[in-house]
């Protein structure tokens, strides 16, 4: 069974962007467990970035750990799936950044989630110690709105200002 252990946080500031050593653009879509769908156990979606286009199957328990699986499939086949078999798009560009051996992954929302930026961080175990830059902010883990299928759902433009302060 594969397992991600990961990480979400919050991101204070721009001190990050100076450390980004690539950008990659993302498209997802889901397959299942997008809106009204709120007792599957999993979301299926189609990811495409620059040049490659994944599956993805990840259960859609709460918190750090989670069963997931990925499978590479050719970009033209996810594109259709794309536009063709998902309901809206979630867009960002994602840029790594390699700090003490560990590479941040900082999500740059667009379209309706313009202005939302998360860090995330895959780990060998729960309790891994982890650097913690200036920038990284609250950790939000555990706040399922910030799973980018409820994004798809519940976009952050849509978000009242409670929910963006994180309250």
């Amino acid at each position: 069974m594969a397992m991600e252990i990961e990480r979400k946080f919050l991101v204070v500031g721009e001190a990050w962007r100076a450390q980004t050593s690539r950008i990659e653009r993302i498209e997802q879509g889901y397959l299942s467990n997008v809106a009204g769908l709120t007792s599957a156990n999993s979301s299926v979606r189609v990811r495409v970035t620059d040049e490659q286009a994944w599956l993805n199957v990840k259960s859609v328990t709460l918190g750090v750990s989670r069963q997931e699986y990925e499978y590479p499939i050719p970009v033209d086949d996810a594109l259709v799936m794309l536009a063709t078999l998902c309901e809206g798009l979630v867009e960002k560009q994602r840029h790594y950044v390699e700090l003490d051996g560990f590479i941040f992954e900082v999500d740059e929302f667009s379209g309706a989630n313009t202005g939302l930026i998360v860090a995330e961080l895959e780990l060998d175990a729960e309790d891994q110690p982890y650097p913690k830059p200036a920038w990284l902010g609250r950790e939000v883990s555990n706040l399922p709105r910030y799973y980018n299928v409820n994004l798809l759902r519940h976009p952050y433009a849509h978000w009242s200002a409670s929910e963006k302060l994180g309250e």
